[in-house]
């Protein structure tokens, strides 16, 4: 059977990234410019750099242009796990965009894992990080409301979650512990990770406590498998 003259594209595109051509980070040439080189129209080059994309080689930025998908962050988990510092640590520029930020009435589990009384107010934090624009965790973040009133206004201008529960007086809190299961994502969080439907992610379910151990964050975050290499790391 003939190969499709989109699959030869990405065929030959594929072997110029892992030759080192484009790097981790770099532009790939416009549609326009490929098409010219290929002797194809931009319909054929779309297609072959929407094959590269699904299997996370390259990823598009609004306006931008196609870019070549940076190596896979690694990301330590251990009794201090700073998102910010993390990345930071892989050479690669944070940032957080948040979703949703609301108080609701918690539920029993919640109220189980932050010793809640049934019905206690909590605060949902919701977002998405990203390294270097490109999103690698989605995330949900739970925290007791009648300990950090005004926790949601620093999420909202700062955007980061340590940093607000500074300004709330607890500076310092470690994970009590983190459990971690395989999945794929579904459509919803293939759209927030912007990978294809049903691409592996890893979920890890955290506790987070003060230093009298009392539980102060319950976090649940969905890993992009192909972007972050999590690592278990021995912190002080």
């Amino acid at each position: 059977m003939k190969e499709a003259i989109w699959s030869a594209i990405a065929a030959a595109l594929t072997e110029e990234i892992a030759a080192g051509h484009y790097r981790p980070g770099d532009r790939l040439p416009t549609e326009a410019t490929l098409a010219a080189r290929f002797g194809v129209n931009r319909h054929t080059v779309r297609h072959a750099l929407a094959a590269l994309a699904e299997r996370g080689l390259v990823h598009s930025r609004q306006g931008a242009g196609v870019f070549v998908a940076p190596r896979p962050t690694d990301y330590p988990l251990g009794r201090r796990v700073r998102f910010h510092q993390n990345v930071l640590a892989a050479g690669q520029t944070p940032s957080r965009r948040i979703n949703r930020a609301e108080t609701r009435p918690c539920d029993p589990g919640e109220a189980r894992i932050l010793r809640l009384k049934p019905g206690d107010a909590v605060h949902v934090v919701e977002g998405v990080s990203l390294a270097d624009d490109q999103p690698i965790a989605a995330f949900r973040s739970v925290f007791p409301a009648a300990r950090f009133p005004g926790l949601l206004a620093s999420v909202r201008e700062t955007g980061s979650i340590t940093r607000s529960l500074a300004d709330a007086g607890l500076t310092d809190y470690t994970r009590a512990e983190t459990r971690l299961t395989a999945q794929l994502a579904d459509p919803v969080l293939a759209v927030a990770l912007a990978v294809r439907p049903g691409a592996p992610v890893m979920r890890t379910v955290a506790v987070n406590v003060d230093p009298a151990g009392a539980p102060v964050e319950l976090g649940t975050t969905w890993f992009a498998g192909e972007r972050v290499t999590l690592t278990v790391a021995d912190q002080p």
